[in-house]
C-alpha cells in the first residue's frame, strides 16, 4: 500500500503545468480587512485557477488579452472582476456569506447558520485557519478558541481527543458531517481517530451551541458540530504537502481537483498518510485518509457521488496513572513524568502495547439536488458507513495478577518478553513466586477463568474487542420557498444500524492454545489456535462468521424512522423567525449469542421522541442586532440504559431524557470591530448512568459490578462572548470569553449489581442508596475559559500569530457512586500559549507556503482530565494541591510542527 501511495505522490507531483502572461493581485475580508489564505481565482471560460497564499496574494498565468477572473471563497460571495492586460490589479474584496456555506454543502438536508439571521449562538472556522494552525493536533482542538469548548487529546493517542460543548460530550453533542449525523448509534459517541482525515478535506466548521438549528431530532444537548466537506466541484488545481513534527511525526498529502469541465462532470480526489509517535511514550501510529469526489450537474440536476475513509491503528495510553507513578517514574526531582504510559513494554526489541486501536469506518454518500422550480428544491442523500475494528486489551491473569499489576521494569515498561517467558513455561522471578507454568494435556493453555485448576493461573493474552457495523441511511427534505417572507421545509431521516460485539484472540504471548470458557452454546472445540492481526481493516467486507470469538459475543440492532419539519418567516426586512418540530421512533433490539442457550434475540423496543423549538432575530440596524431561542427535547435513551449489565435485560424504568433550553444573544458588526454576546440555560433531566465500579457495603470484602443510576438532572447557565478587533491592515486580535456554572441537580436512586449481572444481596436484601448529587459540579470540562489571540502581518508574504488560553473551574470527571460530602474535586487552572509563523511565496500561478506551529510554547505542567476524585486528607502526599493518589491525564508539553504546501 505505501509503494502505491507515494507513486500516487510522485504523479500528483509531475502534473504541474505553467502558460503566458500574469495577473497578480490580494483578496481581502471586505468586513476585517484581513487577507483571506486560500481563496480560489479562476479565469472563466477556462481550467485556468490559483489559490490565494497566507496574506491573501494570488498570482495566475493567462493566456488571452482580456476576460473575467472569477474569486470564490467559502463563507463569503464570490466576485468577478474584468481584466484587459496582464499585471496587478490590486486588491479584490470579498464580503462574507454564510448563505455561502450552504451552497457547498452535499447533502439533502443544510442545517449551516446564517449571520444576523438564524437565532441561535454560532461559530465557524474556515479552512485556511485549519490547514494554518491544526499542524499535528487533533481534530477537536481547533475549536478550543472557541467559547464554551473544552477538548483535550485524553490519553495521547493519535485520535484519541474527546470534546465537550457546554460542558456535554459528544455522546450528547450532535456531530454531522455534511449534515449527516455521525455519532454512533449505540452509546452516541463519536471516536475521533474514525475521522483523523477530516482535516485534510474539511472547507469548513460551524459549531452551534445549545439546541442548534439542526431540522433533525439529534442529540444536540449541548450543541452541534458540522464539518463541511470538500466536493467535486472545487477549482481545477492540486496541492502537494508536507508535516514534520515532535517524536518522528511525519505526514504527507496529494490532491487533485478538475474543476467543472465543459460535459458536467467533476472530481476530486485527496490521499494523505501520517505516522510516527505521538507525545505520550508507547503511542505509535500510522494512519491513511482517502476522499474520492464525482460530481455531474445538468440543467435543474446535480449529483455528487463521495467515498471518504481513514483506515487506522494507532497504541494508546487508555487508562490514567497515578500522579504518585508519573512521579515514580520521572527524573527523580518530584514533577511528573508527563509522556509514561504503564500499558506497553518492549517485545524482542520492539514497542508493544496492550492498548492498540484499530479501525476503518468509510462513508459512501449520494446526494442529488433537484429545483423542481424556481420555488421547490428536493435534496436527498443516501449513505452507508461499514465500521470495521476494535481495540485491544490483556484479558486473564498471572498468579492472580493482572497485567498492570505484574513486576514491572524500573523504568515502569511491562515486562512483555518475561510474560511470553512465562506463558511459554519459563520460570520468571516475581511472577507467580518464581513457579514455572504447567501443561494442561502437553499444551500451555491461556484462558480467562480466574478459577480454572489447582495451578491458580491462566496466562496473559492480548485480546481485541471488536465493535464493528453496517449503517444505512437517507435523508430528504423539500424546500419550497412560498413568497419573499415563508419558507416551509419537510423532510424524512431513516437510518438502519446492526452493531457486532466479541472479542477475539489477538496474540497468545507464548501460549499454545486458547481455552474459550465462555460460550454458554457448548462449542464443540474450546481449544482456540487462530489469532487476528490489528492493524489497518483496509477491507471492511470481510465476514465475520468464521473467525473464532472469545468471551462475549452479542449483536445490537437500532433502526431511527423520523420526520421533521421547519417553518421560517421574514416579519419584515430586519426580523426573522423560525419554528421546527422533528419526531423519531428508535428500534432497539438486542441478540445473545454466548450468554443464553440457544442464542436469543428480544423483541424490539420502539421509544418516540422528538423536540420542538423556534426563535427570532431582529437586525436593529446595520452594527447591532438581538435573538433568542427556546427549545424542548425528549430525547430517548441510549441503548445500555434499554438493555441493562450487558445482557438481553429490558430496563423496566425506560423513560425519555427531557431537554429543556433557553437562550438569547446579542450581536454587534463593523468595519473594524465585531462580538457576540450569548446567555443561556440548559436543563437536562431523567437521565440514565450504567457506572462500573468497586463497591463496599460495611462487608469485609469489597465488590466489583456496575451500578445503575435513575433519574439524574444537570442544569448548564452560562454567558459567552467572543470577538475580533481589525486594529490595521496588519495586525488583528480575536478573543473569546466563557463561565458556566453546571451542577447536580436533586439527589439519584441507585441499585448495585456484580459481575454476573446479579443484584447485589447482603443478608436477604437487595442493595440500593441514595447518591447526595444536589449542587455537586458537574467535572470533566473547564467552566470557565478565555482566549485572547493577535496575528501581525511582518512583511507582504511573512506573519506571525500567538495566542494564550486559560482553563479553570476545572472539576474532575467522578464515580457517581463514590461521591462523598467534599462533591466533585476542583483540578488547578492552567494556562497555555501556542504560536506560529507562515511564509508564502509566488511560483507563477502556483505558490509555495510554509508553516511553523509552537504549542505550548513556555512547556508548561498542567492537568488537563482527571479519572478520580480523592481529596487530601491529614497525611497525605500531594502534588500542585492535589491528592497524588488521583489517576490524571497530564497535558502535552510543548510541541512543534513545521509544514510545506504546493499549490498549483
Amino acid at each position: 500500500m505505501k509503494k502505491i501511495y507515494f507513486t500516487v505522490v510522485a504523479f500528483f507531483m509531475a502534473a504541474v503545468a505553467f502558460s503566458q502572461g500574469t495577473i497578480t493581485g490580494t483578496v481581502i475580508d471586505g468586513e476585517t480587512g484581513s487577507p483571506l489564505p486560500g481563496a480560489n481565482v479562476v479565469v472563466m471560460g477556462t481550467t485556468k485557477g490559483a489559490t490565494t497564499d497566507f496574506d491573501g496574494n494570488f498570482s495566475i498565468e493567462v493566456s488571452t488579452a482580456s476576460g473575467v477572473l472569477k474569486f470564490t471563497y467559502l463563507g463569503f460571495i464570490p466576485q468577478e472582476k474584468n481584466f484587459s492586460s496582464a499585471g496587478a490589479i490590486g486588491n479584490i474584496t470579498l464580503m462574507p456569506s454564510a448563505e455561502e456555506l450552504e451552497g457547498i454543502i452535499v447533502t439533502g438536508v443544510q442545517d449551516i447558520a446564517k449571520d444576523r439571521k438564524t437565532p441561535v449562538a454560532v461559530s465557524t472556522v474556515k479552512a485556511a485557519e485549519i490547514q494554518e494552525k491544526l499542524g499535528s493536533q487533533e481534530f477537536p482542538e481547533i475549536l478550543n478558541t472557541t467559547p464554551s469548548i473544552y477538548a483535550t487529546k485524553s490519553g495521547g493517542g493519535f485520535g484519541d481527543a474527546r470534546i465537550n460543548i457546554r460542558g456535554f460530550d459528544t455522546n450528547n453533542s450532535a456531530v454531522m458531517i455534511n449534515g449527516v449525523p455521525v455519532n454512533d448509534m449505540e452509546n452516541g459517541q463519536v471516536y475521533w481517530s474514525n475521522w483523523a482525515g477530516l482535516s485534510d478535506v474539511t472547507s469548513a466548521i460551524q459549531v452551534q451551541r445549545g439546541l442548534g438549528s439542526s431540522k433533525l431530532a439529534v442529540s444536540s444537548v449541548g450543541g452541534t458540530i458540522n464539518v463541511v466537506t470538500k466536493t467535486s466541484q472545487n477549482p481545477e488545481g492540486g496541492v502537494i504537502g508536507g508535516t514534520v513534527g515532535n517524536d518522528g511525526y511525519v505526514k504527507t498529502l496529494a490532491s487533485y481537483s478538475s474543476g467543472i469541465l465543459e460535459n458536467g462532470l467533476s472530481a476530486s480526489l485527496l490521499l494523505s498518510r501520517t505516522g510516527g509517535n505521538m507525545y505520550a511514550d508507547g503511542t505509535k501510529f500510522e494512519g491513511y485518509n482517502f476522499f474520492l469526489g464525482l460530481g455531474y450537474t445538468s440543467g435543474d440536476h446535480n449529483l455528487e457521488f463521495m467515498v471518504t475513509g481513514a483506515p487506522q491503528w494507532h497504541h494508546q495510553r487508555s487508562r490514567a496513572t497515578s500522579i504518585e507513578n508519573q512521579i515514580l517514574y520521572g527524573d527523580g526531582d518530584g514533577e511528573p513524568n508527563r509522556r509514561y504510559n504503564e500499558d506497553w513494554g518492549y517485545l524482542n526489541g520492539e514497542e508493544f502495547s496492550f492498548r492498540r486501536n484499530f479501525y476503518h469506518k468509510p462513508v459512501i454518500s449520494l446526494s442529488w439536488t433537484w429545483d423542481v422550480n424556481s420555488k421547490t428544491t428536493l435534496q436527498t442523500n443516501g449513505y452507508a458507513s461499514f465500521g470495521r475494528g476494535g481495540g485491544t486489551g490483556e484479558i486473564g491473569e498471572i498468579g492472580g495478577a493482572r497485567q498492570f499489576a505484574l513486576p514491572r521494569t524500573s523504568d515502569g515498561l511491562i515486562r512483555v518478553d518475561d510474560i511470553v517467558a512465562y506463558n511459554s513455561g519459563t520460570a520468571v522471578a516475581g511472577f507467580n513466586d518464581g513457579n514455572p507454568r504447567q501443561q494442561i494435556n502437553g499444551l500451555y493453555v491461556n484462558n480467562s477463568d480466574l478459577n480454572d485448576n489447582e495451578l491458580n493461573t491462566n496466562g496473559i493474552t492480548r485480546r481485541a474487542s471488536v465493535n464493528s457495523h453496517n449503517w444505512y441511511g437517507l435523508l430528504a427534505n423539500l424546500n419550497n420557498r412560498i413568497s419573499e417572507k415563508l419558507t416551509v421545509d419537510f423532510g424524512v431521516d431513516l437510518r438502519r444500524y446492526t452493531g457486532y460485539h466479541y472479542r477475539r484472540v489477538d496474540n497468545l504471548l507464548g501460549g499454545d492454545v486458547y481455552q474459550q470458557t465462555d460460550n454458554r452454546n457448548n462449542d464443540p472445540n474450546p481449544l482456540f489456535r487462530e489469532t487476528y492481526k490489528s492493524n489497518q481493516p483496509w477491507w471492511v467486507f470481510g465476514d465475520i462468521d468464521d473467525e473464532e470469538k472469545i468471551d462475549y459475543y452479542n449483536l445490537g440492532y437500532v433502526t431511527w424512522l423520523g420526520v421533521f419539519g421547519q417553518v421560517e418567516y421574514n416579519f419584515t426586512e430586519n426580523i426573522t423567525g423560525f419554528v421546527q418540530g422533528a419526531l423519531s421512533n428508535q428500534g432497539f433490539a438486542r441478540e445473545e449469542f454466548f450468554g443464553t442457550t440457544p442464542p436469543e434475540k428480544t423483541d424490539v423496543e420502539n421509544i418516540l421522541g422528538g423536540n420542538v423549538k423556534g426563535g427570532l432575530n431582529w437586525n436593529i440596524d446595520e452594527h447591532h442586532n438581538v435573538f433568542a431561542n427556546a427549545g424542548y427535547y425528549e430525547k430517548q435513551p441510549l441503548f445500555d440504559a434499554v438493555f441493562l449489565n450487558f445482557g438481553n435485560n429490558l430496563n423496566p424504568n425506560l423513560t425519555n431524557e427531557k431537554i429543556t433550553g433557553f437562550e438569547i444573544g446579542y450581536g454587534f458588526r463593523s468595519s473594524k470591530f465585531r462580538a457576540n454576546v450569548n446567555l443561556y440555560s440548559t436543563r437536562w433531566a431523567d437521565r440514565f448512568e450504567n457506572v462500573q465500579s468497586t463497591f463496599n457495603f460495611g462487608e469485609p470484602d469489597e465488590v466489583r459490578g456496575t451500578a445503575n443510576l435513575l433519574g439524574i438532572t444537570q442544569v448548564h447557565t452560562g454567558i459567552e462572548f467572543d470577538g475580533r478587533f481589525q486594529a490595521s491592515n496588519k495586525l488583528a486580535f480575536n478573543g473569546m470569553l466563557s463561565i458556566g456554572n453546571w451542577e447536580y441537580k436533586d439527589d439519584v436512586a441507585a441499585t448495585f449489581f456484580d459481575n454476573d449481572q446479579s443484584p447485589i444481596v447482603i443478608d436477604g436484601v437487595e442493595q440500593a442508596q441514595t447518591l447526595e448529587l444536589d449542587g455537586v459540579k458537574v467535572g470533566d470540562a473547564a467552566q470557565f475559559t478565555a482566549f485572547l489571540g493577535a496575528d501581525y502581518g511582518i512583511l507582504d508574504n511573512l506573519s506571525v500569530d500567538a495566542g494564550y488560553r486559560f482553563a479553570d473551574n476545572l472539576y474532575a470527571q467522578f464515580d457517581a457512586t463514590d461521591i462523598g460530602p467534599e462533591g466533585s474535586l476542583k483540578l488547578p487552572s492552567f494556562g497555555l500559549v501556542d504560536a506560529g509563523l507562515s511564509y508564502g511565496l509566488a511560483l507563477g500561478d502556483s505558490s509555495l507556503n510554509f508553516r511553523l506551529n509552537v504549542n505550548n510554547v513556555f512547556d508548561t505542567t498542567y492537568i488537563a482530565e482527571s479519572d478520580t476524585n480523592d481529596f487530601v486528607e491529614a497525611g497525605d502526599e500531594t502534588y500542585d494541591g492535589i491528592n497524588v493518589s488521583n489517576r490524571v491525564f497530564f497535558g502535552f508539553g510543548r510541541t512543534w510542527n513545521l509544514s510545506a504546501r504546493f499549490n498549483f
